[in-house]
């Protein structure tokens, strides 16, 4: 199964989607599985997994409702309030939802005390490790030292980085960031998403001798086995069309012998999400 690790779907809405700023202007609209299902086509992949944009449980719901309805989204990413009391009844209540694979919270930008140090949120997430969720970690660069001693009091749960932690690619900074996910990918339950990295160069200059220092990192040190092909799909089309980000991939895939290939764009995700 060939997998798109990492899209969203969203119905836009100017308060709700506040963070699409202007130069983001070409994705405030509505995206829809309509939209997507002709890039998936023409890139010959299976399905996708669709994850949260919106910190609610009515996101959820509506993701699991589009996947009910279109049988090549094949699994949610979703969310649920985990710095809240009582966890434990709402992911009861998801235990029913085959396609609800994990979830995740809007971490980047935010002070560590608001997640990566907030107890209440730690307790909560490894309670997801007990009803078979995953946890999609998002993060700025700048917050990998945080987000390592997170990580490191969650040895059971099956963690997965997005976006290799949105490294300053436009200013080429690339030390610190690399000295950090060496660390970070010595946790052998953290997988690793390679998506979300044009938008992090420069939008309308980037060009792939740009990206690939990068996504070399990321698979040295996560290995084939814990890196996964997503597209970011729609946000990447602030700075490139679906094509040219699974063009990008899979040009660095060419050093790849073909198991290793399907391991990064598709079985890899698979065996994450336990599709």
């Amino acid at each position: 199964m060939r997998i798109d690790a990492h899209q969203h779907f969203w119905k836009y809405d100017p308060i709700k989607h506040s963070w699409i700023n202007d130069e983001m202007s070409v994705i405030r609209k509505d995206f829809g599985p309509v939209d997507l299902y002709q890039s998936l086509q023409d890139t010959k992949l299976d399905g996708s997994i669709a994850v949260q944009a919106d910190e609610t449980t009515d996101e959820t719901a509506y993701l699991l409702d589009l996947a009910a309805e279109n049988n090549f989204i094949k699994a949610v990413v979703g969310w649920v309030d985990l710095r809240s009391e009582g966890i434990e009844e709402r992911l009861q209540v998801f235990q029913h939802q085959s396609k609800l694979a994990g979830f995740r919270a809007i971490m980047q930008r935010q002070e560590d005390d608001a997640y990566l140090s907030n107890p209440v949120f730690l307790k909560n997430v490894k309670q997801l490790a007990k009803y078979g969720y995953t946890y999609d970690l998002l993060v700025f660069h700048n917050q990998l030292p945080s987000l390592i001693r997170f990580t490191d009091k969650l040895p059971d749960n099956k963690l997965i980085l997005d976006h290799i932690a949105k490294p300053d690619i436009k200013n080429r900074n690339i030390k610190a960031w690399k000295e950090q996910i060496k660390i970070l990918a010595a946790h052998p339950n953290i997988y690793c998403k390679l998506s979300g990295i044009i938008t992090e160069a420069d939008l309308k200059r980037w060009t792939y001798d740009d990206i690939i220092p990068y996504i070399e990192i990321a698979a040295e040190y996560f290995g084939v086995d814990r890196i996964c092909f997503g597209s970011d799909w729609p946000v990447c089309l602030v700075a490139g069309t679906y094509r040219q980000v699974y063009d990008t991939i899979d040009k660095f895939s060419a050093q790849l012998n073909k198991q290793d290939r399907e391991k990064l764009f598709g079985d890899n995700t698979a065996k994450f999400y336990n599709l």
